[in-house]
């Protein structure tokens, strides 16, 4: 594979790895944490250490936490080069300002050096680009490890919401220095991949992302919960679904909410989720249906038992919540981007408008609301067309991004061993 080129990576069949490789992931959040990029990085992560690999976790230490693992423990315990899962490393971290629950790292290149020295990596791969992820990138150049990245959050895009947006030209900057830095940077679509090619951005691979069809499933749905939500057999369950925060473009949740309960008084909002806006939310939508962080089976039926999707956000990189609403059998009504402009085929199996046509939005989700029948055939078909999106096959395409990553970085260093540079007199 020639890295100096942009590549796309498509597998379409499980196969069975005859490699093992030892893979360091350096990121500043990882499960119980909840947000996308830990809860997908985690599936990558355990899928990986299942199909042989032994994974080398760097991640931020967390309130549960007891103590963190030395590099001599992770050698001792992952037993020479047996593949596993091995104890993570847990480097400090303090609060993002104005992002409540999440954290990020503090430079720490000494220690990577030290680590990584006791025993190389195949590869290191870094899934966040905050000072931890920096440091991870210094140290595996200063070593000469295969570097891949993930571009998963988009900080540009965010920075607006955050009183920051002045910055968004050194953000992008930074985002891009950080990333060509790396050998391969790994991007969730096409779309994105265009986009980034078009800021500068080098040596993009499209990796996508999974979703578990086996626990996100139509068969989830509980009547009994719906009940307790005080819905009638046949009432409507409007549901949004993410971190309750200023870049998910949550009012335009609620004013869509409104113009469906004009037509049908009966219908409900499920918020699921938390974040810095859940107060105000409160206060503005009081008859809505406040779940709260839900997980695994919980998080699987709640959702499973709504009816229509709303996801008007604009700074998605991919979007998870889409797969796993889809799968699940609730029609989606989102903006043409990210996942929802990947899987969504408007008008068969969900809904889709331009970015930032907010009436489009809006009448898209009254219209879907009113038509049950319509609704009905669409739940269907989105749970129908979601279930080969599975993680398994994910893992195989992240896998052998690695594999290839390395084999390229072997060829080059044998090249540049057996081809000296003699150097030119003057």
């Amino acid at each position: 594979m020639d890295l100096d080129h942009t590549v796309d990576l498509r597998i379409d069949h499980l196969e069975r790895c005859g490699r093992r490789l030892r893979v360091a992931v350096v990121t500043e959040t990882f499960p119980p944490e909840v947000n996308g990029v830990s809860l997908t990085l985690s599936q990558l992560v355990w899928h990986l250490v299942d199909r042989q690999h032994s994974v080398q976790l760097v991640r931020l230490r967390q309130p549960s936490d007891r103590r963190s693992h030395s590099p001599a423990e992770s050698i001792e315990s992952s037993g020479g080069s047996a593949p596993m899962m091995e104890p993570p490393i847990l480097m400090r971290g303090i609060p993002i300002p104005r992002y409540p629950g999440l954290r990020m790292g503090l430079p720490c290149k000494s220690a990577l050096v030290k680590l990584w020295s006791v025993r190389r990596p195949d590869v290191v791969h870094i899934a966040t680009e905050g000072p931890l992820g920096w440091s991870a990138l210094k140290a595996a150049q200063q070593l000469k490890l295969p570097i891949s990245s993930d571009f998963r959050t988009n900080f540009h895009a965010y920075s607006k919401h955050y009183g920051v947006g002045v910055l968004l030209r050194s953000i992008m900057l930074m985002l891009r220095k950080f990333h060509n830095r790396t050998h391969l940077t790994l991007v969730p679509t096409a779309a994105l991949k265009t986009e980034l090619e078009a800021a500068g951005f080098k040596r993009l691979a499209v990796v996508g992302r999974g979703v578990d069809a086996g626990l996100f499933h139509p068969d989830q749905r509980s009547e009994a919960l719906r009940r307790q939500w005080g819905l009638g057999k046949d009432a409507l369950a409007v549901v949004y679904m993410g971190r309750l925060a200023s870049e998910k473009n949550l009012p335009l949740v609620v004013s869509t909410f409104e113009a469906i309960a004009q037509r049908q008084p009966e219908a409900r909002l499920v918020l699921i989720g938390d974040g810095p806006l859940r107060e105000s939310l409160k206060a503005r939508c009081p008859q809505a249906i406040f779940t709260g962080t839900l997980r695994g089976a919980p998080l699987a039926q709640a959702l499973a038992s709504t009816d229509l999707f709303l996801f008007p956000s604009e700074t998605e990189t991919y979007g998870n919540v889409v797969a796993e609403a889809m799968a699940s059998g609730v029609p989606t009504v989102a903006y043409r981007m990210a996942a929802a402009g990947e899987l969504i085929r408007s008008g068969h199996n969900g809904w889709t408008v331009e970015r930032g046509q907010a009436g489009a939005f809006t009448a898209a989700a009254v219209s879907a609301a009113a038509d049950d029948q319509c609704r009905q055939i669409v739940a269907r078909r989105c749970a129908s067309d979601i279930q080969g999106l599975d993680w398994a096959n994910v893992t195989l395409q992240f896998e052998r991004a690695l594999l290839n990553l390395v084999d390229d970085q072997q060829r080059q260093s044998t090249a540049s061993i057996s081809s000296p540079s003699w150097g030119v007199p003057s």
